[in-house]
């Protein structure tokens, strides 16, 4: 396990560290967006009505601001 560990003093603040853990065993970026798309699947009906509503509701301040101006 390889480990990264920087450290910066700022004048009277104090110091900060960061410690990086390579072999932590945690998921890589990558990894992270394939499992957020995989689970996405299983809301693809929610995801479709969220769309539709808000394309009703665009169409209808369309329409009432139109009205109102016209």
């Amino acid at each position: 396990m390889e480990e990264i560990s920087i450290e910066q003093t700022i004048g009277e603040v104090g110091t900060k560290s960061i410690n990086i853990n390579s072999g932590s065993g945690g998921m890589s970026d990558v990894e992270a967006g394939i499992e957020f798309i995989y689970h996405m699947r299983e809301h693809l009906l929610d995801i479709g009505v969220a769309t539709v509503y808000g394309i009703v509701v665009y169409s209808l301040v369309l329409y009432v601001t139109k009205k109102i101006k016209g």
